[in-house]
């Protein structure tokens, strides 16, 4: 149970009083009208003795009384009977002082933790401590015990009557009527001879103090000095004491007794009656307007003894005060108080008080206790003297002589009580009358005597009334002995209250007893059993009883030792229910508050959706619209798991509450619940959202929201646009550069304000989440801002001060809803979205705008909409339906706070939970900018690998700012050229016009067989572009605002098959310096879809033909380069076939000279799978042109196979010969990078000697060949019945003579998994690049290829042969013949072998660089034959390696010669035979 003011002993001792009686005659009662007050009001403040009282117990020995408390009420009779249960008035007037003690404000917590669970409920219950002394106050005397039966009566006469002591008689004598006439059940009296006090009432202000003295001395003359008392009052002057302040203490008590007189004599004393009445209609009133002010008490008061009557709780001193405040204020007609309006005890001074407190302690000093101890002496004797008959015989006596029982069941009672009636000279009633005596003067352990003796008589009686309520107060009086010479008999209590409910059917008396008996338990730390008694007593015959039943139980089980936490919710959320039933809507939404700091946040939904629907409804009934919403909204915002019509009621209910809360205030506009945002979703676009197509344009895709971010193409973006500073910038990313973010989210930075441009619409992306099972509909949805100006005038060079950073908002603008052109619209125009629906669960996203007007900082702070629940009718409603809907729509907000990246720097940012700045929604407004759109025209989705198209591009400045410095770089440079104004020619520039021309500039030519190339000698700088960023060649370099202009674009498809994402980010600036915003980019992507077309592969050897054979070659010596071209396009795209038009070459040291052809009249077609082979020679470039004046040149030689020549030199096959070396030198210089530096790491500090790359070099120079070929092809394509024709350009780089290059990339093929080494190899040894240098001498033999001999004639054939060397190296070289050599290979195994070399054999020689060396020899055949006489073998080596050995050199191909014997007819005659 909860904390209590008094302690549990002085509860149960003020529980059962002395009950005194009083009667006043009319002219007393007029004396003490003056204070307001009937006199039984008069007393009942100082009705607490400040001192100790003394009785003797019939041993004579004496009994202290302490603290004792009696209780004076007017006599007002009636006739009606006891009853088992409280009347509908008794119930109506306890509900309303429990409804008048509500829990103040700031009153005392108790803040428990135990496990998780950190709880705050109230420490005390003074509601319920009201309504415990109400109840136990107003209980009906019964018949049974006599503790409620009045013991005294007060005669009250004033001073001032004629015969003072003629009016005490007639009071004596109604007294006397009223107790024996028999005519009245109430009121009860204790004992037959009543004590009579007399009470001589002078009112000091009026009456003469010597008369009132005189009569008060023939009064102890009379009625003897401890029977009488002249009580002065009504002192005060109004004259002399008016601005004294005299304390009230009676307004306190007021409402308790009108309340138990109104409950006691519902039907009786009007006077008394109204006053009860409409003190039951404030308490009505306090519900809504509850005060706890207090009145004022005198500091001697306070401490005072006498204060522990006041309350059982300061909670209800300060209701009761407040209530009887708001009466004297003129809540209610004045007329209808008891004695009229105005203050208590106006009257009354202090030693009024005082006079009034000193006349309660002698009434009871010495009148009260002395009556007590001579009635108890009285039945103690009567006890004793019956003691000596035994108890069979006394029974008997009792039976036959009329002192038993009366037979018949009491008519008042219940027949299932099964309880009789005792007389009431009843020797057992007269053991109970004594143990109610003792028990009221605080002989505790007497008083248990008697009422365990009379508990026996009853038992055996089997009177269960009065054994029940033996029982009860045995053990109450065990429990109040000092020294506790006995344990509680809780066993008593339970028998007490199993009898009163179940056999008896008393709930009242029930009540009584648990109540006593929980308060006990509680004092014994006995919680649980006090619970478990408290929650048997809840039923449904009464819910206020069975809610503060409830309430008590529940804290019981939080204050047990282990607390038990959810048994404390569980029965708060019961005695919340019973509360709400009975009307306590108050305490119904204390108790549901309570409860629900137990059932919050722990997967609970259901409760929690249940005590938050109650709270809020009991919180709106209660004037209290805030925590109403606050409790509808929590159900909105769980994930709840109720069905939809449920979600549906919940939504319609907070709605109504809502509108209600928001109805009297338009202009603060609250938050709203519904629908969720998921604030770090937002994402949030400057800029105008781009043109997908314009007819036959298609627009730049830039940025849009449509796309999904992706971090590694956002750092590609970002790659090209540092590549397009460094080339404005001189090659130098400036330290402050910040790449453009045009889209922000959660994964962008958005430490830094982001830089929005005036008069371009900001886009703010919101995602919202309807959480709930039913569709929401949601209206008039724009963003709320703040704005501050700047301070900057339209100059750029001045600022004007008058203008200071005001703040401007729309928040009051769009609280109003939807209206006309508003002063913000001035600096901000906000965009309205008119209509928004969200289906069940749904996840949708707005998309909102803003236009700023003006320079400055813009705060894009929240939401603004209308918020109403849609069915699945409200798509098509009509004009009264929407007159219907209105009514639920209600206006709201929601802000956007978006939390930045979680800090991780500092020790405290990893200890604590902080988070950086997010400022993605506080964009800065700057001044205009260009703003340029790009068009492309003829732009094709699908290419052949190498093929040459030409598209348009069209760029437009759509602002009001002129553009320059536009540029534009690319993932793939090799894609697209823009050309190069030294070499474009001069083709249509309009796309309609160009339908039919090629994309290459082209030569009519005659096809002449055997024709030596065309050559042309360009410089590289007209077709490079400096670090991939490609300068757009527009005219004057600048776009005025409004202008737009066209460009060619020529386009090459990818060398490798498949889906290619080619990225492109144009570039571009303002004219105006020193903007905020330095320049702006615009993207581009687009996918080409490469099919396969031809597949090349070349390769060079050197010519076998001796240097003085070549006469066009002037003696340089040739090679031949062979090209293998083959059709590997499977008919993709409608192919019929390939055509070689032209073959051109492009080398700064090397040339294509001629074509050699077998076939002089066949075309080179291919056709599918088809292979062709071309063969070529290469000669080395004229002298005169390798000046130093063209070192960086090239020179493009082209031999046209068909009837025109495509200039190779020019755009577009210059640009993109010229894009693709320099992608292939950039991939073999980080080829070379990587292995150098894989090299490096692996092998460590091993030495490198200088001769290994003097011997490479060597090697590399001796069959460097640097001959770069382009194919150029048409192909022939039938599409929708006409036939197109499709060109390209397809290239090969010959680097090395003897290596075969290829057009195609190779796949590259996953690696094998290779085992994990723990230990590191040795490093391999340096291999000497002898395969290199097996190159570096060219042989020759130059002989007859038939030679006829007559072998007869002659046996040895001699044959002359020249062995021509040629060094091919650019150093001088040491050759070592050897013509003994024996050739192992198998093509010299082939042919006869039995010839030798005749002459020198070995031959030791030195060539100078490119020096070309014959020797004449002689060979020396045997017989007739083939012969193969390329045997010599020779090894070479560099002068300058001295240390080298010799090289083997590679020798040409097998040197036939056919050995012919002159025939016999040719011999001359002597030798025939």
């Amino acid at each position: 149970m909860a904390q209590c003011v008094q302690s549990v002993q002085e509860f149960v001792q003020d529980s059962f009083v002395p009950m005194v009686a009083v009667l006043c005659s009319e002219e007393a009662e007029r004396v003490t009208r003056k204070n307001n007050l009937n006199f039984a009001e008069l007393l009942r403040p100082f009705c607490r003795l400040t001192s100790e009282g003394h009785i003797r117990d019939p041993n004579n020995q004496v009994q202290v009384v302490k603290n004792l408390r009696i209780c004076v009420n007017n006599v007002v009779t009636s006739e009606g009977t006891a009853s088992a249960a409280l009347s509908p008035a008794q119930r109506r007037l306890l509900n309303e002082v429990v409804l008048s003690c509500q829990p103040q404000e700031g009153a005392v917590t108790n803040v428990m933790t135990t496990g998780d669970y950190e709880l705050n409920f109230t420490a005390t219950t003074p509601w319920f401590e009201a309504y415990r002394e109400n109840f136990l106050q107003s209980m009906p005397p019964a018949d049974h015990e006599f503790l409620n039966h009045y013991l005294a009566c007060l005669l009250v006469v004033s001073s001032t009557e004629a015969v003072p002591v003629e009016q005490f008689l007639k009071l004596s004598q109604e007294q006397h009527r009223i107790q024996h006439s028999g005519e009245y059940t109430n009121p009860k009296w204790f004992i037959p001879n009543t004590l009579k006090y007399y009470v001589l009432l002078h009112d000091a202000s009026e009456g003469d103090e010597q008369r009132a003295d005189t009569v008060y001395e023939d009064m102890k003359q009379r009625y003897g000095p401890q029977g009488c008392y002249l009580l002065k009052m009504n002192s005060r002057t109004f004259s002399a004491e008016k601005d004294e302040q005299i304390p009230d203490p009676w307004s306190q008590y007021l409402h308790k007794n009108n309340l138990r007189n109104q409950d006691m004599f519902d039907d009786l004393a009007p006077t008394v009656n109204s006053a009860a009445l409409e003190n039951s209609i404030s308490a009505a009133d306090v519900d809504c307007n509850y005060s706890t002010e207090k009145d004022g008490v005198s500091s001697s008061l306070e401490n005072h003894a006498l204060q522990l009557d006041t309350a059982n709780s300061s909670g209800i001193l300060h209701t009761l005060s407040a209530v009887n405040t708001d009466l004297k204020k003129g809540a209610r007609d004045p007329d209808t108080l008891v004695g009229g309006a105005g203050s208590h005890g106006a009257c009354l001074t202090l030693n009024d008080h005082d006079h009034i407190r000193q006349f309660i302690q002698e009434f009871t000093f010495r009148g009260l206790l002395p009556h007590i101890e001579k009635n108890i002496r009285q039945l103690n004797d009567q006890l004793v003297s019956r003691k000596g008959l035994s108890r069979s015989l006394f029974t008997a006596t009792k039976k036959w002589f009329g002192g038993g029982k009366v037979p018949e069941k009491n008519i008042s009672e219940p027949k299932s009580t099964c309880g009789l009636l005792y007389p009431p000279e009843a020797p057992e009633l007269q053991i109970r009358k004594m143990a109610d005596l003792c028990f009221l003067v605080q002989h505790y352990e007497l008083a248990y005597s008697c009422y365990h003796t009379a508990k026996k008589d009853f038992l055996s009686d089997q009177a269960m009334l009065y054994a029940a309520g033996a029982l009860e107060m045995a053990a109450v009086s065990a429990f109040l002995q000092g020294g506790a010479p006995r344990p509680y008999p809780a066993h008593y209590m339970d028998t007490a209250i199993q009898t009163y409910k179940d056999v008896c059917k008393n709930m009242v008396l029930a009540e009584r007893c648990a109540l006593l008996s929980a308060e006990i338990l509680k004092s014994q730390g006995k919680y649980s059993e006090a619970a478990t008694l408290l929650i048997k007593m809840t039923s449904e015959d009464s819910d206020l009883r069975s809610a503060l039943l409830l309430e008590q139980a529940a804290h019981c089980f939080i204050n047990m030792r282990n607390p038990m936490v959810r048994k404390f919710a569980f029965h708060m959320i019961l005695a919340g229910h019973r509360f709400s039933k009975a009307g306590q809507r108050r305490h119904a939404l204390r108790c549901y508050c309570q409860a629900m700091q137990v059932y919050k946040e722990r997967g609970w939904s259901l409760a929690e959706d249940h005590i938050n629907f109650t709270i809020g409804r009991q919180s709106f009934t209660l004037c209290q619209p805030e925590n109403a919403v606050t409790a509808f909204r929590q159900i909105l915002i769980n994930d709840s798991r109720q069905t939809a019509t449920q979600q549906g009621a919940f939504l319609r209910e907070y709605l109504y509450v809502y509108k209600s809360v928001i109805g009297a205030s338009e202009v603060d506009l609250p938050q709203l619940p519904l629908p969720c945002i998921h604030s770090s979703a937002t994402r949030v676009y400057f800029g105008h959202e781009r043109r997908l197509a314009e007819g036959e344009k298609q627009a730049a895709t830039h940025v849009s929201l449509d796309q999904e971010y992706d971090q590694d193409l956002s750092a590609m973006w970002c790659h090209l646009e540092e590549q397009l500073v460094a080339s404005t910038n001189r090659g130098i990313v400036p330290a402050n550069f910040q790449p453009t973010q045009c889209c922000l989210n959660n994964q962008t930075d958005n430490l830094r304000h982001p830089l929005a441009v005036v008069e371009e619409p900001i886009i703010v992306e919101v995602t919202f989440r309807n959480p709930l099972k039913v569709s929401l509909a949601l209206s008039n949805l724009s963003l709320l801002w703040r704005f501050s100006a700047d301070g900057t005038s339209s100059s750029k060079e001045t600022r004007t001060e008058e203008l200071t950073e005001e703040t401007i908002t729309n928040e009051e603008t769009t609280a109003v809803g939807v209206g006309k052109m508003t002063p913000t619209d001035d600096f901000v125009t906000t965009e309205i979205i008119q209509e928004f629906h969200m289906g069940p669960e749904e996840t949708k996203v707005a998309r909102l705008r803003l236009l700023p007007h003006r320079t400055g900082q813009l705060n894009i702070v929240g939401v603004v909409y209308n918020l109403a629940a849609a069915s699945a009718g409200d798509m098509a409603l009509s004009t009264e339906g929407h007159q219907t809907l209105d009514l639920m729509v209600v206006r709201g907000r929601q802000d956007l706070k978006i939390l930045g990246p979680r800090l991780n720097l500092t020790k405290e940012d990893k200890m604590l939970v902080r988070h950086g700045p997010d400022r993605r929604l506080d964009p800065i407004i700057t001044p205009p900018m260009p703003l340029m759109e790009v068009f492309f025209l003829q732009f094709p989705t699908a290419l052949l690998c190498g093929e040459i198209r030409k598209a348009y591009v069209e760029f437009c400045n759509v602002s009001g700012v002129a553009l320059c410095g536009l540029r534009v770089a690319s993932t793939h440079p090799d894609f697209f050229t823009f050309g190069s104004q030294a070499t474009t020619p001069l083709t249509p520039i309009s796309p309609n016009s160009a339908e039919n021309c090629s994309a290459y500039k082209t030569l009519a030519t005659a096809l002449q067989p055997g024709s030596v190339a065309s050559e042309v000698l360009v410089s590289a700088e007209d077709f490079s572009q400096p670090s991939g960023v490609m300068e757009i060649p527009i005219e004057g370099s600048t776009l005025q605002p409004g202008e737009s202009t066209q460009l060619p674009l020529w386009l090459r498809g990818p060398d490798q098959e498949g889906v290619h994402e080619i990225n492109f980010l144009f570039y571009y600036e303002s004219t105006e310096k020193g903007l905020k915003i330095s320049h702006r980019v615009l993207r581009h992507t687009v996918f080409i879809c490469a099919s396969r077309s031809l597949s090349v592969q070349a390769s060079a050897c050197r010519s076998s033909v001796p240097p003085h054979h070549c006469l066009d070659d002037k003696g340089s010596g040739g090679t031949l380069v062979f090209i293998d071209v083959e059709n590997i396009n499977t008919s993709e795209g409608g192919v019929r076939e390939f055509h070689i038009v032209q073959v051109s070459s492009s080398s700064q040291h090397w040339r294509l000279h001629k074509y050699i052809n077998p076939d002089k009249d066949k075309d080179c077609k291919l056709s599918s799978r088809e292979r062709a082979k071309l063969c070529f020679r290469a000669t080395r470039c004229k002298p005169h042109q390798a000046t130093s004046d063209a070192v960086e040149k090239y020179t493009f030689a082209d031999l046209s196979l068909g009837n025109e020549r495509i200039i190779s030199s020019s755009t577009p096959c210059g640009d993109f010969f010229f894009r693709c070396c320099q992608i292939t030198n950039s991939q073999q210089v980080d080829i070379a990078s990587s292995k150098i530096s894989s090299i490096g790491k692996s092998q460590g500090s091993v030495p490198t000697e200088d001769r290994g790359s003097d011997i490479t070099n060597i090697a590399k120079k001796c069959n460097e060949l640097d001959l770069n070929i382009i194919i150029i092809w048409k192909a022939y394509v039938v599409e929708d019945n006409k036939q197109l024709i499709l060109e390209g350009q397809l290239h090969v780089a010959l680097q090395t003579i003897g290596k075969e290059v290829t057009s195609l990339t190779p796949k590259e093929e996953a690696q094998e998994m290779v085992l994990l080494k723990f230990k590191s190899e040795l490093p391999p040894p340096v291999v000497l690049p002898c395969a290199e240098l097996s190159q570096l001498i060219k042989t020759n033999l130059h002989y007859p290829e038939n030679y006829t001999h007559p072998f007869v004639q002659d046996s040895l054939c001699l044959v002359p042969v020249t062995l021509t060397l040629s060094n091919c190296s650019l150093a001088q070289v040491d050759v070592i013949i050897d013509l003994k050599h024996k050739s192992s290979s198998p093509e010299t195994l082939e042919v006869h072998s039995s010839f030798a070399w005749v002459g020198q054999t070995q031959y030791k020689l030195q060539l100078k660089p490119q020096e070309v060396l014959c020797l004449s020899l002689q060979a020396c055949f045997l017989r007739a034959g083939v012969y193969n006489l390329n045997t010599p073998q020779l090894f070479a080596k560099p002068s300058e390696q001295s240390t080298m050995c010799e090289t083997s050199q590679q020798t040409a191909s097998p040197a036939l010669i056919i050995i012919n014997n002159a025939c016999e007819a040719c011999w001359p005659a002597d030798r025939r035979t």
